[in-house]
């Protein structure tokens, strides 16, 4: 259960995971449905942390039906569009539900493979060390990394950024627009949380909202007619791209007005082509409304700070009370796993789900794709093979459940 005390160093040897938030929970639970011991190592002191410290306005982007975790139905009672602290309480019940183990308060910083008792000793299979902050260790043959996707805040290193005097904060640690009331606010990004985070600004009282744009994002309807867009996004991602940004044109010209006015042209590069690039499309819950009313001012790309007054990349200049930068966030996962040879050149994990690359068995990652389908639904179906994958997997009797 949450907050269980760890097992200790014995025969015993459960799959550890790393992170307690939903990939993490949902892969403890299949990996306990299979009747494999899971144990969920966790930095903060509670589960779903980084839903915790979301934007008070956030809610799923999928829907209530399509987002449930292996095992446990999200209640009806949260409604079609799950809010945050609906969340929360879900991610709480299901680790009860369950009965997942969960440590608290361990932060996982390196991960090493377990070397032989004695330089004479067979390697024999592979085993992991997970060493945490203080020292303490942690050795199993299998263990799952699920961090989470949104785990670094990047913000970019804009040159004269330290001489602006007024409010600059990463989207991470934005709340509500309660403290942005009569300012002159400058959003950076147009993702989907620069998106939402620039409505919530505009409905909140601030004074006035820009969205800076670097990249003119693709923009959807969260659902038309009743028909969420994630279900579309389920029924194409296996069909081939150039169809799909062929078929996304014409849906936009039939369900989304011409932005062009605005300052946000219907982007070049097809929508599907771009999601395979890492670019998941805007869904619509408010920008459009308000870029069409004023409300929400696309502007062009940050370019340099200089004092208070921020300098864009067509020229202009504007000096803004706040800069709230919904500029993403990395993996983090350099200094855990770079050591091993499993992340590209971009810090992300060479493989996801139940496969493990040959020179680190027993290794794998969950969460850390952005699927047009839906992070929640992606994480159960990788829960589901990864525990069928480990299953299979020779470990010590001590690891099993008795069922």
């Amino acid at each position: 259960m949450p907050g269980s005390a760890a097992p200790t160093d014995s025969a015993a040897a459960p799959v550890y995971v790393i992170g307690g938030g939903p990939g993490g929970l949902a892969t403890a639970a299949a990996l306990h449905r299979r009747g494999v011991r899971a144990v969920v190592l966790e930095k903060a002191d509670a589960v779903g942390a980084s839903w915790r410290g979301h934007y008070d306005r956030l809610h799923l982007h999928t829907t209530r039906r399509l987002s449930g975790l292996p095992g446990l139905a999200i209640p009806r009672a949260y409604g079609r569009w799950v809010g945050r602290d609906d969340v929360v309480r879900y991610l709480e019940r299901y680790a009860e539900h369950h009965g997942i183990e969960v440590v608290t308060g361990v932060d996982i910083h390196r991960i090493d493979r377990t070397p032989p008792p004695s330089p004479h000793t067979s390697p024999g299979p592979a085993s992991w060390t997970l060493t945490a902050a203080g020292g303490r260790t942690f050795v199993s043959p299998s263990v799952v990394i699920a961090t989470g996707f949104n785990h670094t805040p990047h913000l970019p290193d804009w040159p004269g950024r330290d001489t602006y005097p007024g409010d600059l904060l990463h989207a991470g640690r934005y709340r509500d627009a309660g403290p942005y009331a009569g300012k002159d606010v400058l959003v950076v990004g147009t993702g989907n949380t620069g998106a939402e985070i620039a409505v919530d600004l505009a409905a909140g009282g601030a004074a006035r909202v820009r969205l800076a744009v670097r990249t003119v994002p693709h923009i959807v309807r969260r659902s038309t007619a009743g028909w969420p867009a994630q279900a579309t996004g389920i029924l194409v991602r296996r069909l081939p791209p150039r169809f799909v940004d062929r078929a996304a044109r014409a849906i936009r010209r039939l369900s989304i007005p011409d932005l062009s006015p605005y300052g946000l042209p219907y982007p070049e590069t097809g929508l599907y082509t771009r999601v395979l690039e890492g670019a998941i499309p805007v869904q619509d819950v408010g920008l459009i409304d308000a870029v069409r009313a004023g409300r929400v001012l696309p502007v062009a790309a940050v370019e340099s700070f200089d004092g208070g007054t921020v300098h864009l990349s067509d020229g202009s200049a504007i000096e803004p009370d706040a800069v709230i930068a919904a500029t993403g966030y990395r993996r983090g996962l350099e200094e855990l796993v770079g050591h091993l040879g499993v992340l590209d050149a971009r810090g992300r994990p060479l493989t996801h789900g139940p496969r493990t690359l040959p020179e680190a068995p027993g290794l794998r990652f969950t969460g850390y794709t952005n699927p047009i389908s839906g992070m929640f639904r992606e994480l159960a179906h990788d829960a589901r093979k990864i525990a069928r994958a480990v299953a299979r997997e020779p470990h010590p009797d001590a690891s099993r459940v008795d069922r």
